[in-house]
C-alpha cells in the first residue's frame, strides 16, 4: 500500500498556533474538529456482529438518524433509514423475509437498496412503490463490529492496523466504554507527550512522525528507548534488545489504531470511537493478533496480555476525560502532532449531526 509523506507546511510555530485558527479547505475556520454537531463522512460502528442473528432486525440512532439494521437470510448486514415513508412505522418492529425487511404496519417490502417492492394490501401500486425509497447504507463487518458507512460510496476501507492490512486475525472485544468527552479529544490522549510521565510515570522522550495512509486516515509513529523507571517497562525490558514500538493511526478522526511493544512482537489494540448527543463519546476497546501456527493455544494468552496493555493505559486516563472541557488555547511545541491530528480531521468531508448532508 503507498504511504505518502503528511505535509506540514500550513503549521505556524506550534507553541503559538491555536485549533480555532485551522480552517478547512473552503476557509472555514475549525469546520468539524471537537463539534458536536458535524462529524467525518466515514466508517462508524454500529454494533457487535454477534448482536445481530439471521432474520434479525435492531434500531440504531447513529449521529442523530434513526437506522434499521437487518441481516438477510444470505448473512448480508443491510442498514436502511429506519422509518417506513408510508405512516413512519418503525422498520425495527418488523419482519425480515428472505433478503428484504416488512414494515410491521402494512407489511410494506423494502429490499436491500431501499426500494419498496410490494404492498400488498392495495395491489399495483408501481407509482407509489416507485417513489417509496429508503436511503440505504454501505455496511461492511470487521473486527466483530458492523460498521456503517455515512455517504453514498465509500472512499475507503473501515479502519484496520495497517502492520496488519490483509493479514487474518484473532480479534476480542474487550470491553464498551462512554466518556464525557468528543472522540477527537479522547483520540489526543494517545499522542499527548506530557501525559506519558504525568499520568502513566513513563518517562520517555516520545517524538512521533506522521504520515498520512489515505485522505482519512494519519499514521503517528514513534520508536524510542528509555522509561526504565517505569514499572510497565521494567516488565517488558526483557523482551527488546534495541527500542519499543509505538504507533497511531487514527481513521476518520474518530477510531484509532495502537500497535505497541517489543522490536520482535507487537501488541494491536483499537479504539473504535463515535460520537453522541453534546460531543460525547461511546465506544469499544478492540484486541487484535494475526492469526499463526498453534494460535488456538497461544492467540488467548496474546490476547489477554493485549488487553493488560490496553488496561494499563487506559485506566489512569478515565477521571479527566468524563471532566474535561476541551480549550486548547496554549499548545507547547510537544503538542506538535496534536495539532497535526487536528489539521488532518479539519481537511475531511464534515456532515451535519442527523440529517448526514454535507457541512461545507
Amino acid at each position: 500500500m503507498n504511504v505518502d509523506c503528511f505535509e506540514t507546511h500550513n503549521f505556524a510555530d506550534s507553541t503559538t498556533q491555536n485549533l480555532a485558527s485551522q480552517s478547512a479547505p473552503n476557509g472555514e475556520k475549525n469546520p468539524v474538529f471537537n463539534r458536536p454537531d458535524r462529524f467525518i463522512e466515514g466508517w462508524y460502528w454500529a454494533m457487535p456482529c454477534r448482536d445481530l442473528k439471521p432474520g434479525m432486525a435492531k434500531s440504531l440512532t447513529l449521529m442523530g438518524r434513526e437506522l434499521v439494521l437487518y441481516r438477510a437470510r444470505s448473512r448480508k448486514v443491510v442498514a436502511l433509514d429506519g422509518h417506513c415513508p408510508h405512516m413512519g412505522a418503525a422498520l425495527a418492529q418488523g419482519q425480515v423475509d428472505g433478503e428484504t425487511l416488512r414494515c410491521p404496519l402494512h407489511q410494506w417490502q423494502f429490499n436491500k437498496n431501499g426500494q419498496c417492492i410490494e404492498i400488498p394490501a392495495c395491489g399495483d401500486h408501481g407509482t407509489i412503490m416507485e417513489s417509496a425509497q429508503l436511503q440505504p447504507w454501505p455496511t461492511a463487518e470487521h473486527y466483530g463490529l458492523i460498521w456503517v458507512w455515512t455517504g453514498d460510496h465509500p472512499s475507503h476501507p473501515p479502519p484496520y492496523v495497517p502492520e496488519l492490512a490483509g493479514v487474518d486475525c484473532d480479534v476480542a472485544l474487550s470491553y464498551r466504554f462512554e466518556r464525557n468527552c468528543h472522540p477527537n479529544v479522547l483520540m489526543i490522549n494517545a499522542i499527548d507527550a506530557h501525559h506519558f510521565n504525568s499520568v502513566h510515570n513513563l518517562p520517555l522522550e516520545v517524538r512521533f512522525k506522521a504520515k498520512a495512509l489515505n485522505a482519512n486516515a494519519l499514521c503517528l509513529d514513534n520508536t524510542t528507548r528509555g522509561g526504565e523507571a517505569s514499572h510497565f517497562v521494567k516488565v517488558i525490558r526483557p523482551l527488546y534488545q534495541n527500542e519499543v514500538t509505538y504507533k497511531m493511526c487514527y481513521w476518520y478522526g474518530s477510531t484509532g489504531t495502537v500497535t505497541v511493544g517489543p522490536d520482535f512482537f507487537h501488541f494491536h489494540i483499537m479504539f473504535a470511537l463515535r460520537p453522541t448527543t453534546g460531543g460525547k463519546t461511546e465506544g469499544w476497546t478492540i484486541l487484535i493478533t494475526p492469526k499463526r501456527w498453534g494460535g488456538q493455544l497461544m492467540n488467548p494468552m496474546i490476547l489477554w496480555i493485549t488487553q493488560q496493555v490496553a488496561a494499563y493505559f487506559a485506566t489512569g486516563d478515565i477521571q479527566v476525560f468524563q471532566g474535561i472541557r476541551f480549550d486548547f488555547k496554549t499548545p507547547l511545541k510537544a503538542d506538535h502532532s496534536i495539532l497535526q491530528f487536528a489539521h488532518h480531521t479539519n481537511r475531511q468531508k464534515a456532515l451535519n449531526w442527523g440529517d448526514w448532508s454535507s457541512a461545507l
